[in-house]
């Protein structure tokens, strides 16, 4: 067992290390730009991959104040878009209806294969807005289509499903506290420069 547990953890250590860190300062860029305009950011993704969506939404929401909404947290339109059309409508669908001009859609996929994901960021680039995907080297597909579609892709260097979904989390904390950090230093100029004004 003890062995086990070694080999996950240093496989994790090893896709952490192989982190793209430039894709994700891009990433964090486009957030940022969200926010500015008052747009919003829409996650998607199934099973393990919609739980850190999920979790993403709440953060961002709340620490950030972006406009994040996870869009397999509305079980009513998940579940009526696959009964009435197709499951792999279930986000797509939901875009058809909600996705306004400079809103910018992360699909996240293991694998970069899921059909539901695909079709949802197909849709968003044909609508001209901004496209990113989180992936991964699941079974060595590096990225699957997700990485060929998506304007921006990661993808974790790791075979692991597991691994891939845990990397995703922790990338999705460091791009919160990345905007943390920037948010708070817009604030610290903003009232140096507020305070430098009053006393001319």
């Amino acid at each position: 067992m003890v062995d086990l547990i070694k080999r996950y953890v240093n496989d994790l250590k090893l896709s952490l290390d192989a982190l793209n860190y430039d894709s994700i300062e891009l990433i964090v860029q486009k957030i940022i730009d969200v926010k500015n305009k008052n747009n919003t950011v829409f996650l998607i993704g199934n099973g393990g991959s919609s739980a850190t969506p999920s979790h993403s939404a709440g953060d961002w929401t709340k620490e950030l104040k972006i406009k994040t909404i996870c869009l397999t947290d509305n079980a009513s339109a998940v579940t009526a878009f696959a009964n009435d059309t197709s499951y792999n409508n279930i986000f797509k669908g939901q875009l058809e209806t909600l996705l306004d001009e400079g809103d910018i859609v992360i699909g996240y996929s293991g694998s970069g294969n899921s059909v539901s994901v695909i079709n949802a960021i197909q849709y968003t680039k044909k609508k001209g807005n901004f496209t990113i995907g989180f992936t991964g080297n699941y079974k060595g597909g590096n990225g699957g289509r997700l990485a060929q579609v998506a304007d921006i892709s990661l993808i974790i260097k790791t075979e692991s499903m597991e691994r891939i979904e845990d990397v995703h989390l922790i990338v999705n904390h460091l791009i919160k506290d990345c905007i943390k950090e920037y948010l708070t230093k817009r604030n610290e100029d903003n009232l140096y420069n507020n305070c430098n004004n009053r006393s001319n």
